[in-house]
């Protein structure tokens, strides 16, 4: 396969995207070649899009990175020394490439250790014919799962799942949700399936609507309203056991902390850069618990795997709109403008 080409999208510069012939990657040793079935356009994604990305070392002029860290496929192609991937597996990926030696690897959380890559950004992505990823970062994908599927929990559902864990989710919690926005919707249906009680806020009728669509027993637009006021009544005046804030807005954040019923749990999903917090308002007097929600360990894979098999999750209904890669310059576009919430690239 070392003359052969693929079909990669390519960001040289802000706004612009390109589809490109590029030579099919060669797994080196210890690392896996896999023909790529779905790859999801992430907002974070879009930072690359706007030429000031969030993580990473994206590349200008002649040395682009592929974009897509949300990526499914089937293995054709292992390096030397590999031993527990074989080819015609199934599997996505783990966007964090990092020392599974170190302490922080070792239990599974690539993404902290020092000097890691992040696939899609430091690393070419998923948005192609082909990608290459080091064997531990090659999660098994059961067959009962679509690539799809596959692409769509290596992110939102995978975050939310353990961001709820942490969060002591259970059938019976009040959990509100902030900002509907993929990260969001993926929220409402990790808690719906822990047979949590869930309040979902945001701007945006549509987006609602959507989350009643996935179970949420309650709303509140928050461009109308109060949306403390509406989580407050909506609890009997108690406020929420549980808040997941996936907007990043300073707004919300502050929102949710008000929100929060006292001994409550809070995580902060959405990406932000700054926000004021009365610490003891907001922390000390209620004794809240504030957690960063980002990713996943690895070794929580196979939890993930399993509730979202146990509970019959469907990750399709957080798919919004599917491109072929062809179209990606459309689909970036539609994605920057909001017309699409979850976007999806598929290989037949």
């Amino acid at each position: 396969m070392t003359d052969a080409t693929m079909r990669a999208v390519l960001i040289p510069h802000p706004k612009q995207v390109k589809v490109v012939d590029r030579p099919v990657p060669v797994p080196g040793a210890g690392e896996v070649l896999v023909r790529t079935r779905a790859s999801a356009i992430c907002r974070s994604d879009m930072t690359i899009y706007y030429g000031d990305p969030i993580l990473g070392d994206v590349r200008t002029g002649d040395d682009l990175r592929v974009p897509g860290h949300e990526a499914a496929g089937e293995v054709v192609a292992t390096g030397p020394g590999v031993r527990t991937v074989r080819v015609g597996d199934r599997v996505a990926s783990y966007l964090a490439v990092g020392d599974d030696r170190h302490e922080y690897g070792a239990a599974g959380y690539l993404m902290l250790t020092p000097g890691w890559s992040c696939f899609g950004f430091d690393l070419d992505g998923g948005d192609a014919d082909y990608f290459v990823l080091p064997e531990v970062n090659c999660l098994p994908l059961p067959d009962g799962l679509s690539y799809e599927a596959g692409a769509v929990l290596t992110d939102m559902i995978g975050t939310q799942f353990f961001t709820q864990h942490r969060l002591g989710v259970a059938a019976g919690t009040t959990v509100a949700v902030f900002g509907l926005g993929p990260m969001g919707s993926a929220a409402v249906l990790i808690a719906k399936a822990h047979g949590a009680r869930v309040i979902a806020v945001d701007v945006l009728d549509s987006r609602l609507e959507h989350a009643r669509s996935l179970g949420a027993d309650a709303v509140v637009n928050s461009a109308g309203g109060d949306p403390v006021a509406g989580i407050v009544a909506a609890t009997g005046g108690r406020g929420a056991e549980v808040v997941v804030e996936c907007s990043g807005n300073p707004a919300a954040q502050r929102a949710a902390l008000d929100a929060a019923a006292k001994l409550g749990r809070i995580a902060f999903v959405g990406e932000s850069q700054a926000v004021e917090i009365n610490p003891s308002e907001h922390m000390i007097h209620k004794q809240l618990t504030l957690i960063g929600g980002w990713y996943f360990p690895r070794t929580a894979w196979s939890d993930i795997v399993a509730f979202v098999t146990a509970h019959d999750i469907d990750a399709s209904k957080l798919v919004s709109h599917r491109y072929t890669i062809e179209q990606a310059a459309e689909a970036f576009d539609a994605f920057d403008k909001r017309l699409t919430e979850k976007a999806v690239f598929i290989w037949h």
